[in-house]
């Protein structure tokens, strides 16, 4: 449970990265792809935040950017109130035991030629001065944490499952105990079987080692389950942030309302609202259009949605959109054909 007052952990105040395009003979910069473009939100200490989209949103960029595994664009990124978006990757290296990172692939994310020891401990012989024994003390330590038998961690990883390695995996971000850890995509390559397990595994760890998540996932039902709030990205931005419970309740956004009619109901008959087809495909980030990210596809786009990119702005406590719908600055008229074309567009 978080407390009466939350610490925010991590704050992302207009983080960008753009990656650049080059062509020709002579490698000239031709553009750019905005693969995040403007994301802010604050995570507190303790909880889990959600993010989500369709694939290519850049939500694992966004998460790579926070940790500074990337030179961001622009923006400001603050851990633990220090702030990181500016630092030089030299002088990360004595704030990488306060942030780690789960993988999305373990066998990809795991050295091949290293045992799990070697693997585990490395962190421990970069960071620390612990002696060789006092390292294999907390190895062992980890691998009981997480759920490893002991006696093997003289293997190497492609003797283990998914879902171990993926626990090695874990054990490793939690070498250096960080306060903060990104979870990309963890449970994506694992087999459905495993996959609760693993979510499991993670709420206990928050738990027993006041961890703080940003839990990456185009699993909307597995968001649900351990997340404490929820952003949703779509084309780089950040188009809705609120608490779990009033999101999935009551989207506000009209790609998240889409993004929910998606999810597969398991009773047939419980289903009470119609699906939400959109019409069109996701517009390159390299040349994104003008005005509001979405307008290209929302069925509900104004005029406006075409010239100006929303603002994203609260609209009820605690909760975030990024759409002109939800514009106070507009006039009763405008409101007014802004919820014909809204309960038109999901009637559609």
């Amino acid at each position: 449970m978080l407390d009466a007052t939350p610490r925010k952990l991590v704050e992302v105040r207009d983080l960008k990265m753009h990656f650049p395009i080059y062509a020709g003979i002579l490698r000239k910069r031709v553009g750019e792809v905005k693969a995040v473009d403007g994301v802010s939100f604050d995570i507190f200490a303790g909880e889990t935040l959600g993010l989500v989209g369709e694939s290519g949103c850049g939500k694992s960029t966004c998460g790579r950017a926070i940790l500074r595994l990337y030179d961001i664009t622009d923006g400001s990124v603050k851990i633990d109130g220090a702030e990181i978006g500016d630092t030089p990757q030299g002088g990360l290296r004595k704030m990488r035991p306060t942030m780690q990172m789960v993988f999305q692939d373990p066998q990809a994310s795991l050295n091949p030629r290293m045992t799990v020891e070697a693997i585990i401990g490395e962190p421990l012989m970069e960071h620390t001065d612990l002696s060789r024994d006092k390292r294999r003390d907390r190895v062992h330590e980890l691998m009981d944490a997480v759920g490893l038998n002991r006696t093997f961690s003289n293997r190497y990883p492609h003797e283990f499952s998914g879902g171990q390695r993926q626990r090695i995996g874990i054990a490793r971000a939690l070498a250096l105990n960080p306060k903060f850890i990104v979870c990309d995509e963890p449970i994506a390559a694992l087999d459905v079987s495993i996959q609760a397990q693993v979510v499991n595994l993670l709420e206990d760890l928050q738990e027993k080692f006041d961890l703080t998540y940003l839990f990456i996932s185009h699993d909307l039902s597995m968001v649900r389950h351990i997340a404490d709030r929820v952003a949703v990205m779509y084309l780089g931005k950040v188009v809705e942030l609120s608490p779990r419970e009033a999101l999935y309740a009551e989207p506000l956004h009209p790609y998240t309302k889409a993004l929910l009619s998606a999810v597969p109901e398991p009773d047939p008959d419980m289903t009470t609202e119609d699906r939400v087809i959109l019409q069109g495909d996701v517009p390159s980030p390299s040349n994104p259009p003008q005005g509001c990210n979405f307008c290209t596809r929302c069925p509900a786009v104004m005029d406006i949605c075409h010239r100006e990119d929303p603002e994203f702005r609260e609209v009820q406590p605690g909760r975030f959109v990024a759409c002109h719908h939800y514009n106070q600055t507009a006039g009763d008229t405008a409101a007014s054909e802004d919820n014909k074309s809204i309960q038109q567009g999901e009637t559609t």
